[in-house]
């Protein structure tokens, strides 16, 4: 990069640290550093997840998925945002969880089942949450080393130091300084200034792709150029897309109902009250449109440069420094690199020709001669098949610098550096400090008395926390090998926690009969599911396959597999495979999941002894906290529709044209037209490929572009008008030394003394 580029990077990221480091004045107690002060609106709110959402992980995520399966798949994933929208409205889950005050989930468990289940559950969730994202200080190495074309290792007083150590030291050492200073309050603060920052950028990158790809000529050309049953256009023509597939949607429109509470952590309850974190979260839904048309573009982009003839040129350079980028990672010998690099380079630039070649499918493309000459490189014996496997995970992953780098000229290419140096910041932050505060908040907390643990000394330990999960971050991405796609990795490792913790979460704010013993039957058969699948998965290459080939077992396993998938083919298809695990990671976590919310059910019926005492939980009637009092609305004809979509009397007038607004765009118009009156007019006439073209431009990019300019500016000057305030808030705030997490007898200590005032005033009404 440029001068130019290189100041565009770091001034902007100077401005982030120093706001990070500012808001460190404001702390006057745990509420502060775990919660924010709970002094946060709704463009705060929504800015600040933006930005903590828009991560490098996510970006490489979502292009390996769509590099592989195109936008066919789009069509019925299209569901998902008015699913969202809808317990967004409701404000299911979140809403309740706001009510109960709890500082974290850990808290919440403690209050409504005990607290030994608190201590193990939330030990589970830091090391699944750990272990999930691992990999992300790995994926931002090798991203800047290929974006900025690194050397491999760099020379410090005469000592040679890795790179990618360096950069991940740097990166790290970034976002534990925020959490340092401020916790809670410095991630909110610096991901709303870096979310001011991703609106205008992003939508300058959505017309730069739009303006160098052709829609008509290239983009839908490349799209169009697949396999029967792998279309990239066609949503009725996707039957034999494996891995990224309708069962995946299933699967994750099945956990949005579980899981929708599962990953909040004290940032998720900083909201000022329970209705302006609702408004925020609706908001939030709001602004998917606005974030995901800069992973479609991106996407769109990296798909034709890499598969069109008008840059075969271009695709060539950009698959040769993947390869030569692995090598330098995966081949310590100088010799058979070079030899290696030496069969890359020989490979010819793809003259594949649209329309007069064979179309391309999953296992014959213009990527397979790369992986086939990694096979040969490594070769097929547990540790060859290993090491192949990590080279096409690791070439999944570096299409996304590499083609950004031959892409982007200067000054563009300076901000999409800037973006992705903001979108590491905010993701690190956030996933570093979930996992220590609640190690602190959930782990080590409850052993304490109140007289013992002071103010000053809580903060302490969730920072000296924070720099041990970074330690362990800095180690764990050097050796953890990736063997999956990102999706896949994240979704089995933190389905250790996921796979068990929903009913137990779900059931616990909306059920009395849900009991402790359910709730332990939950997470334990969720956690052992989803472990034996990553046992299964990290050593089906190396050691189990070897086993089983050697004593003859592979045809016996093979067929027991495929018998038992049949019913679910060709969505669910278990064929046995040398270098991958048949099942894969999402169908492992679905596994978990139904076992899960079975056993809580069942057990939680068999062991249950009286009814939960649900109001005092969530502060509801007598047990209501002043100035957090909710008005009910009763139902009547004329309020139906806005019950239905979640309106209450504390709803203004703009909160309803907000949430009507949000309801339009994702039912009337996103769900009733862009989906149920396309379904239909295909199910009796079937469109060509060249209307799904017409469709998608319109659907993913026309009207969500219009959208996102509108977005942009109406949430910056949300965003900034809320941030000013946050700011007052905290300057006039006095805060309560007991409202530290701590919970006594299934009441938060901030709130006994004023909970044992109301029941003896209910006793003496009684009395009387």
């Amino acid at each position: 990069m440029s001068l130019i580029d290189w100041l565009i990077v770091i001034i902007p990221v100077c401005i982030v640290m120093y706001a990070g480091w500012n808001i460190r004045k404001y702390m006057t107690g745990v509420a502060d550093y775990m919660v924010g002060g709970r002094v946060c609106r709704r463009y705060v709110l929504t800015t600040a997840n933006m930005a903590n959402a828009l991560g490098l992980i996510t970006l490489a995520a979502y292009i390996e998925v769509h590099y592989k399966t195109g936008f066919a798949l789009a069509f019925w994933s299209s569901l998902t945002l008015p699913i969202s929208v809808m317990i967004s409205l409701s404000g299911y889950c979140l809403y309740r969880f706001r009510e109960t005050r709890a500082l974290s989930i850990g808290q919440f468990f403690e209050m409504r089942y005990n607290r030994s289940l608190r201590i193990f559950a939330c030990f589970l969730r830091s090391i699944a949450e750990m272990m999930a994202n691992i990999i992300m200080p790995a994926i931002a190495a090798r991203f800047f080393i290929a974006y900025l074309d690194l050397p491999r290792t760099v020379s410090i007083f005469g000592f040679a130091f890795p790179t990618f150590m360096i950069i991940t030291a740097i990166t790290l050492t970034l976002a534990i300084s925020l959490i340092y200073w401020g916790g809670t309050l410095s991630i909110v603060v610096t991901d709303t200034i870096q979310g001011l920052m991703c609106f205008p950028l992003i939508v300058i990158f959505v017309f730069f792709t739009l303006i160098k790809f052709s829609w008509p000529t290239e983009i839908v050309q490349v799209m169009a150029d697949r396999a029967a049953g792998e279309s990239f256009l066609s949503p009725y023509d996707i039957s034999g897309l494996r891995d990224f597939n309708l069962f995946m949607l299933f699967v994750t429109f099945f956990g949005m109902f579980l899981h929708t509470a599962s990953g909040v952590t004290g940032g998720s309850n900083c909201a000022i009250s329970a209705h302006e974190g609702k408004m925020g979260s609706i908001l939030g839904a709001w602004r998917g449109a606005f974030t995901t048309i800069f992973y479609v573009v991106i996407a769109i982009g990296i798909i034709t440069i890499m598969n069109h003839k008008n840059f075969a040129g271009e695709a060539k350079i950009i698959r040769t420094n993947i390869s030569q980028s692995i090598a330098n990672e995966l081949i310590p010998d100088t010799k058979e690199r070079a030899e290696f690099m030496a069969k890359i380079k020989a490979i010819p630039a793809s003259n594949h020709t649209i329309g007069k070649d064979k179309p391309l499918s999953q296992t014959q493309n213009l990527d397979t001669v790369y992986y086939q000459t990694a096979q040969k490189m490594f070769g097929t014996d547990g540790e060859g098949s290993s090491k192949a496997q990590q080279y096409k995970t690791i070439f999944n992953q570096l299409m996304l610098p590499m083609a950004m780098r031959q892409m982007l000229p200067t000054g563009l290419a300076g901000l999409f550096c800037l973006m992705i140096v903001v979108f590491i910041i905010s993701t690190d932050d956030s996933r570093i400090y979930s996992a220590s505060a609640t190690l602190v908040q959930d782990c080590i907390v409850p052993f304490f008395k109140n007289e013992t643990l002071t103010p000053e000394r809580h903060v302490a330990l969730i920072r000296w926390i924070s720099i041990g999960v970074g330690v362990f971050f800095f180690f764990g991405s050097y050796f953890m090998a990736q063997i999956d796609y990102i999706n896949m990795f994240v979704s089995i490792m933190y389905g250790m926690w996921m796979g068990g913790c929903g009913p137990m979460i779900v059931f616990g704010f909306y059920s009395r009969f849900g009991t402790a013993a359910g709730a332990w039957a939950s997470l334990v058969a969720g956690m052992l599911i989803n472990m034996s699948g990553i046992i299964f998965q990290r050593t089906w290459a190396t050691h189990i396959y070897p086993m089983l080939e050697s004593n003859g077992w592979v045809d016996i396993v093979g067929n027991f597999l495929s018998t038992v998938s049949k019913p679910l083919n060709p969505y669910v298809v278990w064929e046995m495979n040398r270098m991958k695990f048949p099942i894969n990671s999402y169908e492992v976590y679905f596994i978990a999941m139904f076992t899960s919310l079975v056993l809580y059910i069942v057990v939680s019926l068999l062991t249950y002894k009286e009814p939960f005492n649900l109001d005092r939980m969530l502060h509801r009637g007598k047990y209501a906290i002043e100035g957090e009092k909710k008005i009910h609305m009763e139902w009547s004809f004329k309020n139906v529709f806005s019950k239905l979509i979640g309106i209450t009397p504390e709803y203004t007038r703009s909160d309803r044209i907000i949430a009507r607004s949000v309801f339009t765009y994702s039912f009337i118009y996103k769900f009733a037209i862009a989906f149920v009156l396309v379904a239909v007019w295909n199910i009796f006439s079937p469109w060509p490929l060249e209307w799904w073209g017409h469709y998608f431009l319109i659907t993913q990019l026309i009207i969500p572009g219009i959208a996102a300019t509108l977005t942009c500016v109406w949430f910056t000057a949300g965003s900034s008008r809320d941030l000013v305030l946050l700011y007052r808030a905290l300057k006039n705030r006095v805060a309560n030394p007991l409202d530290n997490g701590m919970v006594d007898g299934h009441v938060a200590l901030s709130d006994k003394a004023e909970f044992a005032k109301l029941d003896e005033s209910k006793k003496d009404t009684d009395k009387q």
